[in-house]
């Protein structure tokens, strides 16, 4: 009698954990794939750089092989597309977007994105001060940087308002289009920063994951697309 009693509960148990993982399938896979994974490369590459103070044998390979293509004329242009990364372009791209969304009253939407952008920017340089990577220095670079770098605050500038803006536009028709625009933005940053040899890969690649995984983990806080009342 107890074992088919146990055997009904487990049953029962099993069944409940079906229903409960069919009905939030979208949900985990956010977590793990947006938040989880990204963290977790993130938590290796600052790892590695804490441990052993310096960079990864592929960092100055690709810097190297990058600096091979350089010439007069893409220096200038690497040097004009940069400044998007921050005060030309994120930053200002920054207060358009809060300024509409503050005229239109959508409050869900305009906190989650100030607290997203402003939590970036104190993840950047709370980790850039706790770390202390120095730049690279395999060649005088055409616009040095004078600060820490890891991890890269322009691609964490540019990756945090493409993910924020992608996760606002989630429910619209324009998400393709910001996706699409917004990775071709992302790329060119961190191409530019990497072209002028102020970055390694790795800190470019630490300020993707954990700005995706950041935009992504402050989504699941504050819902920026909160289902309306029942009237």
């Amino acid at each position: 009698m107890l074992n088919i009693e146990v055997s009904q509960l487990l049953q029962s148990f099993g069944n409940f954990l079906k229903h409960w993982i069919a009905t939030r399938l979208t949900a985990l896979l956010v977590l793990l794939l947006g938040v989880l994974l990204p963290f977790i490369i993130f938590g290796k590459l600052a790892e590695e750089v804490w441990e052993n103070d310096g960079g990864f044998s592929w960092d100055d390979s690709i810097l190297l092989a990058i600096h091979q293509t350089t010439r007069p004329q893409i220096d200038a242009v690497a040097i004009f597309l940069t400044r998007f990364g921050v005060f030309w372009g994120v930053f200002p791209a920054a207060i358009a977007i809060s300024l509409f969304l503050f005229v239109k009253r959508y409050w869900h939407q305009l906190a989650y994105f100030l607290s997203v952008l402003l939590g970036s920017l104190i993840i950047n340089r709370t980790v850039k001060l706790l770390l202390h990577r120095v730049r690279p220095h395999l060649w005088q670079s055409p616009a040095p940087e004078l600060d820490y770098g890891f991890p890269s605050g322009h691609a964490m500038s540019s990756v945090t308002l493409v993910a924020a803006v992608v996760i606002l536009t989630w429910n619209t028709r324009w998400r393709w289009w910001v996706m699409i625009l917004g990775c071709a933005f992302v790329l060119t940053i961190g191409w530019t920063r990497l072209y002028l040899g102020v970055h390694y890969p790795s800190d470019i690649l630490a300020g993707w994951t954990i700005s995706i995984a950041w935009a992504v983990g402050v989504s699941l806080l504050i819902n920026p697309h909160p289902t309306p009342p029942h009237p």
